[in-house]
């Protein structure tokens, strides 16, 4: 549990390297798509100790196997809570979006560098504004989930 809240926080602080320092100096597409499968696996490390902590209380039998079954689950065993519920459809987008072949890129090696892609039907924006705005999004809901683990956070 405590090990998998450690991965997190590391691929945590990679984000956080690919946002304010290679972003900063790059600008490119590629260091987005790396900031989202990096935060995807953040995700998945998070969705791991939620479930290892359930499991350890008793609320649930075993882990599954594949993260959008982790997903839904986490969104099973907290229903009522937003920002689980805006953090695990943030997790199902950012999935979709490192999947995608069809994105176009937009002013590379300027500081309003963009990634435009389709998924399901809508066109989704990346630039530098929104990938910290989700960055920040997914640094409060690591310190929820850490509260959660460490007994601090009662839901």
């Amino acid at each position: 549990m405590m090990e998998s809240l450690d991965d997190a926080r590391e691929e945590l602080k990679r984000v956080d390297h690919l946002i304010y320092v290679s972003l900063k100096y790059t600008r490119t597409v590629d260091v987005f798509l790396n900031a989202v499968n990096r935060m995807n696996d953040a995700y998945e490390f998070m969705f791991d100790a939620l479930l290892k902590h359930a499991v350890e209380h008793k609320k649930i039998k075993e882990l599954p196997k594949t993260p959008l079954e982790k997903g839904h689950l986490v969104l099973e065993l907290y229903p009522e809570d937003i920002q689980f519920k805006q953090n695990v459809d943030m997790f199902f987008l950012l999935r979709k979006l490192s999947k995608s072949t069809s994105h176009t890129k937009e002013q590379e090696y300027r500081r309003h560098v963009t990634m435009r892609t389709q998924i399901d039907g809508r066109e989704e924006i990346l630039d530098i504004d929104n990938m910290t705005e989700r960055y920040h999004m997914q640094m409060d809901f690591f310190s929820r989930v850490r509260k959660i683990i460490l007994g601090e956070d009662q839901i």
